[in-house]
C-alpha cells in the first residue's frame, strides 16, 4: 500500500474529520473510499465517451437504424411477440 500526503483546505478538512469520526473510521480510509469512488467514475465517464466515439464514427458511416424500427422494438419489449432487436442498414 502506498503513502500519498494530501494537503486540504481547513474547512475540508473538518468535513473529512466530521464524515471520519461518524463513521467511525481512519480519515485515511475515507479518503480511499472516496478516491476509488472518483477514479471508478472517471474509467466509466472515458467507457462512455469512447462508445460515444465509436457511435458517431457509425454514424457517420451511414450505419443507422430507423427510429420507428427502434420504437416498435421497444414497444414490443413484454410482450408475446416481443421483436428481434433492429438492425442498421449497412
Amino acid at each position: 500500500m502506498g503513502v500519498t500526503t494530501v494537503r486540504l483546505q481547513a474547512d475540508i478538512e473538518q468535513q473529512l474529520e466530521a464524515i471520519a469520526s461518524r463513521l467511525q473510521r481512519s480519515k485515511g480510509w475515507v479518503i480511499s473510499q472516496a478516491l476509488a469512488e472518483y477514479i471508478d467514475k472517471q474509467e466509466l465517464e472515458q467507457e462512455r465517451w469512447r462508445q460515444t466515439l465509436d457511435a458517431m464514427e457509425s454514424a457517420a458511416n451511414g450505419k443507422l437504424v430507423d427510429a420507428i424500427e427502434v420504437h416498435d422494438w421497444l414497444n414490443s419489449w413484454g410482450s408475446e411477440k416481443e421483436l428481434d432487436a433492429p438492425r442498421s442498414n449497412k
